[in-house]
């Protein structure tokens, strides 16, 4: 009966430890926060900008003179701003009473980390590897700061003539993380989708 018990243990166990599960997770090349922050400082830009002159003119944005690695959604959000001041938005330069062109200045992150307290060591341990001590912080943040600097021009299609420049856009946002004695979290944040 004893022998049953523990030939049955050992091969539960045995099953148990073939049968571990690896859960994969998505790790891509920037946090949600990074995206976040950098966006909403392009957003913040672009806000204090003025499109009244677009007013029911024909508008072509061109985007040969922009680049960042959020390309995409910053001239999304340029086409976004000039529609809602009633600019009206074609596909061809042709078709165009006004060419915009848009250019960027920085769009990017600033961060920085303080630790008060114990971090993260390694130990070597003999004949075994490494063991990592857990992080002890009595205080620790995690600060980031996203800028932007865009500038718009825009012209006549016809005759090339300067019609408006906006000038230097800054937008600014950020995202910090404080805790305290290892267990007391605390957040202060410009992004909406993180509050």
């Amino acid at each position: 009966m004893k022998k049953n018990v523990s030939i049955t243990l050992m091969s539960a166990i045995a099953v148990g430890l073939a049968g571990c599960v690896e859960t994969r997770q998505s790790e891509p090349k920037r946090t949600a926060v990074e995206e976040l922050l950098i966006s909403r400082a392009a957003d913040h830009a672009l806000s204090t900008a003025d499109f009244a002159g677009l007013k029911d003119k024909k508008v072509f944005l061109e985007e040969d003179y922009y680049e960042s690695n959020d390309k995409a959604y910053v001239l999304g959000a340029i086409r976004d701003f000039m529609s809602l001041s009633g600019a009206l938005l074609v596909d061809d330069r042709k078709e165009a009473d006004i060419i915009v062109e848009a250019r960027s200045g920085a769009l990017s992150i600033d961060s920085g980390e303080s630790l008060v307290g114990f971090p993260e060591m390694p130990v070597p341990i003999p004949f075994s590897g490494t063991f990592r001590t857990p992080e002890v912080p009595f205080y620790k943040a995690d600060r980031q700061y996203s800028v932007a600097k865009l500038a718009l021009l825009a012209y006549d299609a016809r005759t090339c003539r300067h019609v408006f420049s906006t000038g230097t856009l800054i937008g600014r946002s950020y995202h910090h993380f404080f805790k305290f004695f290892g267990f007391i979290n605390w957040t202060s944040t410009e992004l909406p989708e993180k509050r």
